[in-house]
């Protein structure tokens, strides 16, 4: 009689080598005394749709996605999530049945941040600002709607991307021009960067955040620096702050728990994991 087979994940994207997924799941899959493997792939975007159909014969019940692949396996996939299609793009995959089911948790994990680390956060007491409006904005955009935020005033560098994601979620998103930027900020609840702007060898986030809501929440889904210039803005103008790392923490869990059957918790030692040089 063979043993039950070892379940593996991992994570594709190009390249991955900055990819923390791994030291995440490893730690979990350690903690918890879970016999399994989760790995870094290193997938080109012309080998995305042979590798996706080879990892299920090999053993991989699931696996996460990230750039560039995160909406190309969309199209891969067998069945997608309705949050996936709300956002675009998918983080997640699930091998089931011998087929491919794409989720995006990027909405889930940034909520989850929010709500663990400011327990009394209100999502629906007034308008949220989210400065950038990349692939990452979508998740978010799609987590605060979710959540119950009201309104959201949505600003980018390059206004055209801001009016393609305000057209594709609807009338609760309304554009502002970037030179009128900090207008966003005025009266609002919640405020969100999801631009690079802070980032480790990026350009400092400048704009004022003065106007904010009192008692308003501020948070950036950079993490390196995890102190980011934005948070340091916030909290000048007395504003709670959550960092970005547990986003990324957050949204882990519910692949983590569709391939190997459990929800694993997000707490200081996963953290201090993850930071350690």
């Amino acid at each position: 009689m063979s043993a039950d087979p070892i379940p593996l994940a991992g994570v594709i994207g190009w390249p991955i080598w900055h990819s923390k997924s791994p030291r995440v799941h490893g730690y979990w899959l350690n903690f918890l005394g879970i016999k399994g493997h989760y790995i870094p792939m290193n997938v080109a975007p012309e080998d995305l749709e042979t590798v996706l159909h080879s990892l299920p014969k090999a053993g991989f019940v699931g696996c996460n996605v990230t750039i560039p692949h995160k909406e190309a396996v969309l199209a891969l996939a067998d069945e997608v999530s309705d949050r996936a299609a709300r956002v675009g793009a998918a983080n997640t995959l699930v091998f089931k049945d011998g087929k491919i089911h794409a989720d995006n948790t990027d909405g889930y994990g940034f909520i989850a941040n929010l709500k663990q680390n400011a327990p009394d956060w209100q999502p629906d007491a007034g308008p949220a600002a989210v400065f950038g409006a990349g692939g990452a904005a979508r998740g978010v955009i799609d987590g605060l709607l979710t959540a119950g935020v009201p309104e959201i005033r949505l600003t980018n560098r390059t206004r055209e991307r801001a009016e393609a994601l305000a057209e594709h979620f609807g009338d609760k998103v309304t554009v502002i021009a970037w030179d009128r930027a900090e207008i966003a900020a005025e009266g609002a609840n919640t405020l969100v960067n999801t631009t690079s702007l802070g980032m480790e060898g990026q350009p400092p986030f400048t704009l004022s955040l003065a106007g904010a809501a009192k008692g308003a929440l501020a948070t950036d889904i950079v993490y390196v620096p995890l102190d980011t210039p934005f948070l340091i803005e916030a909290r000048k103008q007395g504003l709670e702050t959550v960092d970005g790392l547990g986003m990324l923490l957050h949204q882990a869990v519910p692949g983590f728990n569709a391939w190997f059957g459990t929800s694993p918790a997000v707490d200081a030692a996963l953290r201090d994991v993850v930071l350690a040089p």
